[in-house]
């Protein structure tokens, strides 16, 4: 009998051990530290070094922490996550890409991650002029970006491209500075058939081939930007499907080309905005409705809205 129960009272401990271990191998909450280490459990007092190393730990729609300065590493994102670079002015959390690596990859797929929503606040993420984008998101349902700095891409600073079915998707960035990225500062692409919702608010794009392009089904605001000193300021294009860029009280400014591109059936409509110093203004006028307060001057070639009858501001 006193053995029975002696390897009862084993198996019960092996049972809270594993019990243990596997509530402990996923939390809520975990951080990072520039002196951290993958192998830790990724608490406060034993962080990770890495964001790829910290999140396989986090629990999906959990957030991962930046304790102090640090590069924290590139990182694919499969669930549902917040990762917050923490600090002042443009965050803790640092993340270099060089060499055609892209600094955030967001690709979920499962089924029973209802949200597929990923938030990225805080974060300073550095091409080095030769890496690929700074976040791309291949498959998820939200992107947020906030307060970060996004800099030095071939490609783009942030970039929907979609391959397969969406919708209902939607991007929101806010309080960031994009530049230095050869091809997009923010570009979304919906696959054929389905749509994707942007609000932009407060993103300075500076130095990028093209500023914004919206393609194939993206309906988006514009909202208290800046873009200057791309190619284009400001595209709304298909080719599968046409897009719609609201654009309001944003600065267009010293771009090569045009300030805002219309291509096809898209449409551009424009309030309060300043256009200033492009090559073109707005091309092709007739694609491009106003409220009839903007401002524009100064561009090598200035075109007048040429859309409906300024639409009320009610």
């Amino acid at each position: 009998m006193t053995k029975v129960r002696s390897t009862l009272n084993i198996l019960a401990i092996a049972i809270f051990t594993l019990t243990v271990t596997s509530s402990a191998s996923a939390v809520a909450r975990t951080w990072v530290s520039g002196v951290g280490d993958d192998i830790n459990p990724c608490s406060r007092t034993a962080p990770c070094k890495s964001y790829a190393g910290a999140i396989s730990k986090t629990d999906k729609d959990g957030e991962i922490s930046t304790l102090d300065p640090g590069g924290y590493g590139m990182v694919t994102i499969t669930k549902s996550i917040t990762i917050n670079g923490g600090g002042t002015g443009s965050g803790y959390g640092s993340i270099l890409s060089p060499t055609l690596g892209t600094g955030v990859i967001i690709n979920i797929t499962d089924s029973a991650d209802v949200r597929k929503a990923v938030r990225l606040d805080w974060l300073n993420i550095n091409g080095v002029s030769t890496g690929t984008d700074a976040i791309r998101m291949n498959a998820g349902n939200t992107l947020i970006v906030e307060n970060c700095v996004l800099d030095g891409f071939q490609g783009d600073g942030i970039e929907l491209n979609y391959t397969a079915a969406n919708t209902g998707t939607v991007l929101s960035v806010h309080n960031t500075t994009i530049r230095n990225c050869a091809a997009t500062g923010i570009r979304t692409n919906a696959f054929s058939g389905g749509q994707i919702k942007t609000a932009i608010s407060n993103v300075h794009i500076t130095k990028c081939g093209i500023g914004i392009n919206q393609v194939n089904g993206t309906l988006g605001t514009v909202r208290d930007s800046m873009i200057s000193f791309c190619s284009t300021g400001i595209q709304t294009a298909e080719p599968t499907a046409g897009s719609v860029a609201n654009i309001d009280s944003t600065d267009i400014s010293n771009n090569t080309g045009t300030g805002v591109n219309v291509v096809g059936t898209s449409r551009a409509r424009i309030a309060s905005c300043k256009i200033f110093q492009n090559g073109t203004s707005l091309a092709p006028a007739a694609q491009v409705d106003s409220g009839g307060n903007n401002s524009i001057v100064g561009n090598t070639t200035n075109t007048a809205p040429g859309g409906p009858s300024p639409f009320p501001e009610n």
